[in-house]
């Protein structure tokens, strides 16, 4: 039996853009001690500077913290009562540095049923790329929704 998935369609992949979001030593400093990141390039400016970069790097999982501020709209999914996150994953595509001003653009990239042991689910899947001043895209965070029964 398949499952016909019920939402509102005309959020596929349409833009949801956010920002900026300024990326100073302090904020990344905090996000390090906070996730116990001790990589000289992410704590140390002599470390990054000697790396060949202007100032400290942020962790690339730091973006993460900017996915808030972009407001998703409900996808008006009819199925289930229970909502939950269900997964998350990024992938870094450039050094996001402290002074860096980062633009967010999320899109809604799929929504899928999937059938397991406990029975029908149905993924909701985010896509937010992560953009700094000069236009280069500096990572991509992929989030996954779960709604059950």
């Amino acid at each position: 039996m398949v499952l016909e998935l019920e939402y509102d369609r005309s959020l596929l992949g349409k833009e949801h853009v956010a920002g900026p979001f300024g990326v100073s030593a302090e904020l990344i400093r905090e996000f390090c001690n906070a996730t116990g990141e001790t990589n000289p390039i992410y704590v140390d400016v002599e470390a990054a500077v000697q790396a060949g970069y202007e100032d400290v790097l942020a962790p690339p999982t730091m973006c993460t913290l900017f996915i808030r501020g972009v407001v998703i709209p409900d996808i008006d999914l009819k199925f289930g009562t229970m909502r939950f996150h269900a997964g998350q994953m990024v992938e870094p595509l450039g050094p996001i540095q402290a002074g860096d001003s980062l633009m967010a653009c999320s899109y809604l990239k799929d929504v899928y049923p999937k059938t397991g042991r406990s029975g029908s689910m149905v993924f909701i899947v985010w896509e937010t790329t992560f953009t700094n001043q000069r236009g280069e895209k500096v990572a991509a965070v992929q989030e996954s929704y779960a709604a059950r029964e």
